[in-house]
């Protein structure tokens, strides 16, 4: 079984067009959206449009969740005054020029997705959210601990774990207690990097019904980098009322 996920596009139309160009390559046999769709960039409804048209099961990001909803606030962790300001001036914008149905669509997707499987006469849960099942906004980094991490698998019943949110890709591996191992996996970003690499990401799982789930090769993460139009994503912003410093956050994937 190959899956296909995606997150955070942040309304970068061209990233998203590459992707579904590099995916359709890949043939997965399935394909799910991890959130955050809108925000930072220029082309909300058309994101929206494209993946609703597409029959894509969505679930609901932060930034999703915040215009949806009309809260004038993201959720988002800004560290400092200059980025809360940028932050303000992307609500703002968004706000203005999201559609009546884009903004009803966000506002109903939902909060998860679980997919569960069994094989070999025993359940693998599959775990779709954007942060965290604990909260939207929560962010999974890499270096958190992992007797932390493992317990969020554990309270959430999930054998794979699948979010993003931190727009930087990752898979761990951790062995429960019970011996069985516990998956945590993050997409990385479509359409706004921060992991220094300005090209999109996305991830390719694939889950081997013929290997037991205690064997690292039940499950393999291919995490797939695509080349698109950064600089037309990036001077749209730039003849926008949005800060120009989140053109340079595309160039430079931070």
């Amino acid at each position: 079984m190959k899956i296909a996920l995606f997150s955070d596009i942040h309304a970068n139309l061209p990233a998203l067009e590459a992707f579904f160009e590099s995916v359709a390559a890949k043939k997965p046999d399935a394909i799910y959206c991890l959130g955050d769709l809108v925000g930072y960039n220029t082309w909300p409804n058309e994101v929206i449009n494209a993946i609703r048209q597409r029959g894509i099961p969505t679930i609901k990001g932060n930034y999703d969740e915040g215009i949806g909803l009309m809260r004038g606030d993201c959720g988002c962790a800004y560290k400092t005054e200059k980025d809360q300001e940028n932050g303000s001036q992307s609500i703002a914008y968004t706000d203005a020029v999201v559609g009546a149905a884009e903004r009803s669509y966000l506002r109903g997707l939902p909060a998860h997705i679980r997919v569960d499987f069994s094989f070999h006469n025993e359940k693998n849960s599959l775990l779709l959210v954007h942060g965290s099942p604990r909260r939207i906004n929560e962010y999974l980094f890499e270096d958190r601990e992992e007797k932390s991490l493992l317990r969020i698998l554990q309270d959430a019943q999930a054998d794979i774990l699948c979010f993003g949110h931190t727009h930087k890709p990752y898979h761990r591996i951790m062995q429960a207690p019970d011996g069985r191992l516990r998956h945590a996996i993050n997409t990385g970003s479509v359409g706004k990097p921060k992991d220094g690499d300005p090209r999109g990401c996305y991830v390719l799982l694939t889950i081997n019904p013929d290997v037991a789930s205690r064997e690292k090769e039940h499950v393999t993460v291919e995490f797939v980098r695509f080349d698109y139009d950064v600089e037309k994503a990036a001077a749209s912003i730039e003849a926008s009322p949005l800060p120009n410093d989140f053109a340079d956050m595309l160039r430079k994937g931070y």
